[in-house]
This record gives structure tokens, sequence and C-alpha cells, in this order.
């Protein structure tokens, strides 16, 4: 049994995304392959879209039991857009199964004009990373939007710099969310030290300390450390330690 959803303001697109035999026939620019999926570029009307093709529901017992990966993607996605975080438009979702199990499954969505991922300004040094009011700007967007998502007890789980795209005016999407779940108690104060520990991982060599403790305190919306806060700053520049 296969379902597809191809959301109503792109209905004119049906003969390329109205359905799953459809989707997997589209030939594109490929872009990222691996076991369980693959990403191509295709462009319709001047319009550059992202389509990413699971064959795969996901590693471990998600290969047999909740939610495949595609379908955790989209749903996350669509929690993002509820949540005031900024992310790309889906266009088209669904999956099929056989039998109970996944078969294959697809998203569809619409690419962020004139972005870039932070990974890559990081990379190459970009003289935005050393401007005061360019960061602070996307410092406090990324607090922001980070802080919600931990506030409906939802972790990203790869919330690294390449995950975050940014737009010539300065704007802030996140991206790339398949392995983001809802946690609670212990579980949840981990993963969101995880995440914050995920961001730091390239912001400590491309930004400055009070760069780092300005989007901490941010993101935790106080003015000064308390000291709760500053032994959860101690686990997050310790996280990954002798793991890089």
């Amino acid at each position: 049994m296969a379902g597809w959803t191809l959301v109503q303001q792109y209905q004119a697109l049906s003969a390329d995304f109205g359905d799953l035999d459809a989707v997997f026939a589209l030939k594109g620019e490929r872009l990222t392959k691996d076991p369980l999926s693959e990403v191509i570029r295709v462009e319709r009307g001047g319009v550059r879209y992202y389509v990413k093709r699971y064959w795969g529901a996901g590693k471990g017992l998600r290969r047999y039991i909740g939610r495949p990966r595609v379908k955790a993607e989209w749903q996350n996605l669509k929690n993002f857009a509820k949540w005031g975080v900024p992310t790309a438009a889906i266009v088209g979702y669904g999956l099929e199964r056989e039998l109970g199990w996944f078969v294959r499954g697809a998203l569809i969505t619409r690419e962020l004009d004139s972005t870039e991922d932070l990974a890559l300004l990081a990379t190459r040094d970009d003289p935005r990373l050393r401007d005061n009011a360019w960061v602070g700007s996307v410092s406090c967007q990324l607090a922001r939007s980070t802080r919600a998502l931990h506030d409906h007890h939802f972790t990203h789980n790869d919330l690294k710099w390449r995950n975050l795209l940014v737009n010539d005016q300065g704007e802030l999407f996140f991206i790339d969310c398949p392995t983001g779940s809802f946690w609670w108690g212990p579980l949840l104060r981990y993963r969101i030290i995880k995440d914050l520990a995920c961001l730091d991982k390239v912001a400590k060599y491309k930004l400055s300390r009070s760069q780092r403790l300005r989007f901490y305190l941010q993101y935790c919306e106080r003015e000064r450390l308390s000291c709760t806060d500053k032994r959860r700053v101690r686990q997050i520049v310790k996280f990954f330690e002798g793991r890089e």
C-alpha cells in the first residue's frame, strides 16, 4: 500500500511529483547517496527542488519497528514550521509498505533561495564570521529556534553547522532532521547537552568565547550564568572530548 501527498499549491507539478512511481522515476543532479537513501536536485519552472528518496526504513531497530526515517523527517519539518522554526517548505511526501513492511518513501522540499550552510562558511573562513553584528543576529535566531525545539521536549540529534542554512539577508533555517525526536527527564537533558555541544564543536574554532557565551545566554534567556548554567556549560564543552 502506497500513500502520497502533494501539497495543494504544487498540484501543477503532479506530472513529476504526483505519486511515488513518478518521484522514483525522476532524473536529476545527485547530491548524496548512502545505503538508505539518496538526494537529487531537479528544476521545474525556474525553481529547484530537493528530492530525498529512501529505500531503507532506518538503521538498527528502526528497520523493523517505529517510524521509518523518511516519515520522521517530514513530520519533524512539519513540527518546525508549527513551532515557528524557519525551515524548507515541504512539497510532497509519502511512503509505501508491503505486508506492513517499509518498501520505499520520499520527501520533496523546495530550495531555500540564496542560502549556504554554516559549515561551508566556516570551511572557507567567510568574512561574515568576523562581523560581530552579523554573528550576533544569526546567533540570536539560532538560540531562539533551538530553545523552541527544546521547550517542546524535542532535540535535533544532528544539530551541526552543515544543517543550518543562512541566506544573503542573514536569515537562518534548520534543515535535515530525520533523527530528531521527543525526550523527557534525564534523557531530554542529555540530548539537549548533545545538541548544544554539536553547535559548539565548530563554534569554538570560529567564534570568540564572548560570542559563544552570548549565544548560550540568548538560548537561556538570561543576562548572566547561574550555578546550574555553569555546570551545563562545562558539560557542553567536555561532551566530545576524546572523540574528535
